[in-house]
């Protein structure tokens, strides 16, 4: 039962990042700026993350434990997160946001599959199996039928 809650749990995961996205391109739409966009949603998940942590009592990063990571983690997320997120803003008004997700999903899933088979990102290791690159595959012809007329 509780991986089902997890595949739930990722499912609406997927469904936030629609929304957010759909969101969000009206407002980079309007502003002509999709890095404006970005700013404004990473302002405001800052904000949200807060009031979680605040209203949830989670406990707050020791000082002891901040300091010994990289510094670099610090940043490079975020750089891919306005890369990504821009890119969305960027193509969503051209290609309408069915396409985009689905292009955005296959490369996620493309590299979700490297990432995992080398342990990219000090990732777990798991292999390429026949199951996955199946996937891959109908998740080629998904885009191949969302984008035909």
């Amino acid at each position: 039962m509780k991986i089902f809650f997890l595949y739930f749990l990722a499912f609406i995961g997927g469904v936030s990042l629609a929304v957010q996205a759909g969101f969000n391109t009206q407002l980079g739409a309007i502003v002509k700026q999709p890095v404006i966009a970005v700013i404004a949603t990473s302002i405001a998940s800052a904000v949200f993350g807060c009031l979680f942590i605040y209203l949830f009592k989670e406990e707050s990063i020791q000082l002891t434990i901040a300091q010994q990571v990289p510094w670099y983690l610090w940043f490079i997320g975020g750089l891919f997160s306005m890369i990504g997120i821009s890119l969305y803003f960027y193509t969503i008004p051209k290609l309408g946001i069915s396409k985009m997700i689905a292009f955005g999903l296959c490369g996620q899933l493309i590299f979700s599959l490297f990432a995992g088979k080398f342990g990219w990102l000090n990732l777990p290791v798991e292999p390429i199996t026949t199951k996955k690159c199946v996937g891959i595959v109908f998740m080629a012809i998904s885009i191949l039928l969302i984008n035909s007329k």
